[in-house]
């Protein structure tokens, strides 16, 4: 009994994790020009729509800039500028 209801909790607890939000950060490594549609950043791929907040704040969303990502299944809910040291890894860490 106490087996089954682990199971069970635990595919409860799946589409909940599913359905979080994720942030990272990375490079603007390509961008539509009008803005709306698929970025890549740090190797990802992210989608923009007339609902993504995009913010500014520490320079232009131009490729090669810095930028965190707030999204959910690859859609974006924001990207804002930051500034570079967010983006570069420390030597000697992977």
């Amino acid at each position: 009994m106490m087996k089954s209801c682990l199971v069970i909790a635990g595919l409860l607890a799946l589409p909940m994790a599913a359905m979080a939000d994720t942030e990272f950060y990375g490079t603007i490594q390509s961008k539509p020009d009008n803005n709306l549609g698929v970025w890549v950043i740090g190797d990802q791929q992210i989608h923009v729509n007339e609902k993504t907040k995009l913010e500014d704040d520490h320079g232009p969303l131009a490729i090669g800039a810095c930028v965190e990502v707030e999204h959910k299944n690859g859609l974006a809910k924001e990207i804002e500028s930051e500034k570079t040291e967010k983006c570069t890894k420390p030597a000697g860490k992977l």
